[in-house]
């Protein structure tokens, strides 16, 4: 005789015994409970051919001596600059105040690398013809490396300027570099013929060098040279708008005649500050009338000063500079979007340091002024970044590092001196009342900078800035010059964003003052900084 399903069910469990209906009903509800358990695991795993989530794409762009006014959407920029694509990067995420990744080329780029302020990257140094170097990589190991070692593929195009050793095959698994260390005859060929290193192999390459490296950065982001199964990270590091600031062929002229108006202390005088800015004018005014150029005693690429060249056409020509970058930027947005990375890929655009365009008679980097050392910073992630939004914190290079380990899911390694920026990101109104240091110590690191401090202070100076540390609070800065007799300099940023009022020595602000060389004293120590960096109290009135 054929049984029914519940006939089955009904059916005694063992000699003798038989269900109760109490039992069925339990046994019912347990099988729910076990059913829906079942369910929920199994929609937690991926299905046969599913892809696994991934752990995000990181896209670094980082250009070369660029003010923050050369880029159209922050608000400071001349009206006329237009930088489409780098704009809407800024609208599909979140647009910082700005950036203190170093004080020049090589420090910056040191400090990226190594998640470290200068003080804290031990054996790095300038050695040889400029711009010779060389550092240990026991002592002085890159992150890109743990990445490597944590399934990422890693990979850098472009320049490059902290000491000889690239790294490939180290820290990075691709690469075409414009090593200038190693090649110190090439180093001034910003806008030329380069001898490039192609993963270790070298050759030499015609063309206009930032479209050579969009182009080689585009054809890795769509697949070439890299597992497609890897999450990866690129760092695309451009040459321009690095002096001589030669634009390509198609773009000079773009801004032709556009009114450049002058800053107010173009040519001084700057009461209350530091009395070296006497001897960093870059600026004269000729005889016909006209602002001109004057030497500023940069190594490479002043071809303004030689010229002469007048004040209002080096900034166009400066400005002119940055399409070509630009166009870059489209270009690699364009590639994520048509290989489906867009969504995955944490997208920063950003610059090794800024470049003063005029502000407090300059034309150069390393002083600790916005309009020389504050580069833009724009990040990008859709879903994970706070899309159309404005931030008024300045990060420094060690946070956007820290940042980096966040998003990829990797624990940060105690040597590296940033913080996470992951709530700003979320929200820029999140209280964010962390210090940010930064600070100038020329070409010396490590311990190399308190040997500096101890036997010689007098020297702690660099392209004509005396070395400083710095720290900027809650819209507050305060500067801390190490050469012994410069002084110290505070600013309100809410309200002087030109830094034009030096306010130490004001019986109003000497609570702030305190506050502040307290926070650099904690950041400091923080940072791991040799007592020789710290403030005795002996020089503070």
């Amino acid at each position: 005789m054929t049984r029914t399903r519940s006939q089955r069910i009904s059916e005694p469990s063992g000699p003798g015994r038989s269900w109760p209906a109490a039992r069925l009903v339990a046994f019912a509800g347990r099988s729910a409970i076990l059913l829906g358990f079942l369910m929920l695991c199994a929609s937690a795993v991926p299905a046969r051919g599913e892809a696994v989530p991934r752990r995000p794409n990181i896209l670094v762009i980082y250009a070369d001596d660029q003010s923050y006014k050369t880029v159209g959407c922050y608000p400071e920029s001349w009206p006329w600059v237009k930088t489409p694509n780098i704009d809407a990067l800024a609208r599909s995420g979140m647009r910082f105040q700005g950036a203190y990744l170093g004080a020049w080329c090589m420090p910056s780029r040191a400090s990226f690398l190594t998640g470290r302020q200068p003080h804290g990257i031990q054996s790095m140094r300038m050695e040889g013809p400029y711009p010779g170097g060389t550092y240990d990589p026991a002592q002085c190991p890159f992150w890109p490396a743990l990445l490597r070692k944590e399934g990422y593929q890693t990979a850098q195009i472009g320049k490059w300027h902290t000491g000889n050793d690239p790294g490939h095959g180290r820290d990075w698994d691709y690469q075409v570099v414009w090593n200038r260390p190693k090649n110190p005859d090439n180093a001034g060929a910003y806008y030329e013929r380069q001898l490039l290193g192609f993963n270790g192999v070298e050759r030499w390459q015609d063309g206009y060098p930032a479209d050579n490296y969009n182009r080689w950065a585009v054809e890795y982001v769509k697949g070439a040279s890299r597992d497609p199964n890897k999450p990866w990270f690129l760092w695309l590091c451009h040459g321009s708008i690095h002096g001589p600031s030669k634009p390509s062929a198609r773009h000079k002229g773009t801004y032709k005649d556009a009114p450049v108006p002058e800053p107010i202390d173009l040519l001084g005088p700057w009461p209350g500050r530091p009395d070296y800015l006497k001897g960093t004018l870059a600026w004269r005014r000729a005889a016909d009338g006209k602002v001109r150029a004057g030497s500023n005693g940069e190594k490479v690429g002043d071809e303004a000063g030689e010229k002469g060249k007048e004040f209002a056409d080096w900034v166009r020509q400066v400005n002119e500079c940055v399409p070509a970058i630009d166009e870059g930027v489209g270009q690699l947005i364009a590639a994520l979007k048509e290989t489906g990375q867009l969504e995955n890929t944490l997208v920063v655009y950003t610059a090794d340091q800024g470049f003063a365009m005029g502000e407090h008679g300059m034309r150069m980097k390393i002083a600790p002024y916005d309009a020389n050392y504050r580069s833009p910073l724009i990040v990008s992630m859709p879903g994970r970044v706070s899309a159309g939004s404005v931030c008024p914190q300045r990060p420094n290079a060690p946070d956007l590092i820290a940042t980096f380990f966040a998003f990829a899911g990797i624990s940060l390694p105690s040597s590296i001196h940033g913080r996470d920026l992951t709530p700003l990101l979320k929200d820029p109104a999140t209280d964010w009342h962390h210090p940010t240091l930064y600070e100038h110590t020329g070409h010396d690191f490590g311990n190399d900078v308190a040997k500096v401090l101890r036997e010689g202070p007098e020297e702690a100076i660099y392209q004509k800035v005396p070395w400083y540390t710095a720290v900027v609070q809650d819209g507050w800065k305060y500067v801390r010059y190490l050469q012994p007799g410069v002084g110290e300099e505070l600013y309100d940023l809410n309200t002087d964003a030109a830094e034009m009022r030096n306010l130490v020595g004001r019986d109003e602000h000497r609570d702030r003052l305190s506050a502040m060389r307290a926070a650099l004293t904690s950041e400091l120590k923080r940072t791991d900084a040799d007592a020789a960096l710290l403030p005795t109290g002996k020089e503070l009135p």
